[in-house]
């Protein structure tokens, strides 16, 4: 990784770990809201999971490019998205499921 990357990547971890409505877990493999990996880095790029309509639009526009992580993983080499679609990436994983408690 390129230093570029390596601040980038802490941008991501240090926001959204500042937020206390924000469960963010670090690990070796991601990053995790609820036990579920939401973001990861593979070499230069962030990989997030965003919603299939979501990451199918990015990638038709490209603004990204697809992963082979599966369908909703979108592969991001703009450090300038890194954060927004991070976020937008825990917001969609880190949702509890509905009816999860009754």
């Amino acid at each position: 990784m390129s230093e570029l990357t390596d601040a980038a990547y802490d941008e991501v971890v240090l926001t959204l770990g500042q937020d206390p409505d924000v469960d963010v877990t670090v690990t070796d493999d991601g990053l995790l809201a609820h036990g579920r990996r939401f973001a990861f880095l593979d070499d230069d790029r962030l990989v997030v999971r965003l919603p299939d309509a979501r990451a199918a639009d990015l990638i038709a526009r490209r603004v990204v490019g697809g992963h082979t992580a599966g369908d909703g993983w979108v592969s991001v080499s703009s450090v300038d998205l890194w954060l927004e679609l991070a976020g937008e990436a825990h917001a969609f994983v880190g949702e509890p499921a509905v009816g999860g408690q009754s």
